[in-house]
């Protein structure tokens, strides 16, 4: 069976929006090089791939401009070593990292202010995406907390999670971070929003994308506003594209 107008259209859109990722602690380069292919696909190019700080330089040379590399810093424990999250920051950019996703040590938010003011000063020119993980914070008043440290902090975007905790992105988490961003006049036609982690299907994906057009508009749905984090999206949006018609366009449509 073809898949439907509207399914189609969010597989166009998610792969537009999506960090293709391989954060396994077993990652090597021949792993970059199949991420990187696979990036670039029938169907159009993701709008990033996102690894370790390690691979960005391989991941940059096989890549065309237009598909950015992101990599993670403090990841994925979210300490509160400052030395130690600047000092990933600041590989990233000398491999020519285009963006740095960075864990705000969540376990003592007392730290995060300093920490990602670090962070910010030593990726003044990268997308900036703060890591939450707001299956840990669990609590409301703490998710509000941390999104406020976030943004206090000049992010880019704020992201649910990192994928390695038993609860990562969930319908629940995405709301209060786009409250969040939508109640500060300043940030809310500026800073992106990233689901990360359990985001599988195309119909996964465009539950976020409804709620982020529902908080911040229907314009932010869009590689630049939105994100998704995943690794294995990719399979479902093939699936769906694979079955309607051909030219999907890619992030290289932005």
């Amino acid at each position: 069976m073809s898949a439907t107008p509207d399914l189609f259209t969010s597989a166009r859109t998610a792969l537009a929006c999506l960090d293709l990722t391989s954060l396994n602690d077993a990652d090597t380069s021949a792993d970059i090089d199949t991420l990187c292919r696979r990036a670039l696909g029938p169907h159009g190019s993701t709008a990033a791939v996102c690894v370790w700080p390690r691979f960005v330089a391989q991941a940059r040379a096989l890549l065309p401009r237009h598909v950015a590399v992101a990599a993670v810093a403090n990841f994925p424990d979210g300490s509160s070593d400052i030395a130690r999250a600047v000092a990933d920051t600041r590989q990233i950019v000398a491999a020519g990292g285009d963006e740095v996703d960075v864990v705000i040590p969540y376990r003592d938010l007392a730290t995060a202010a300093d920490l990602l003011a670090a962070v910010r000063a030593a990726c003044p020119q990268q997308r900036l995406k703060v890591i939450l993980e707001t299956g840990e914070l669990k609590e409301e008043a703490l998710i509000r907390q941390a999104c406020t440290l976030a943004l206090d902090a000049g992010a880019d975007f704020l992201k649910t999670s990192t994928g390695k905790v038993a609860e990562n992105a969930t319908p629940a988490s995405a709301e209060l971070l786009l409250q969040a961003i939508a109640g500060r006049p300043n940030e809310r036609a500026r800073v992106g929003f990233k689901p990360a982690g359990g985001v599988r299907t195309v119909a996964d994906a465009a539950l976020y994308m409804a709620l982020t057009a529902q908080h911040l508009g229907a314009a932010a749905v869009n590689p630049h506003r939105f994100r998704i984090g995943a690794s294995g999206l990719l399979n479902d949006i093939e699936a769906v594209l694979g079955d309607g018609a051909s030219g999907a366009a890619g992030s290289s449509a932005y």
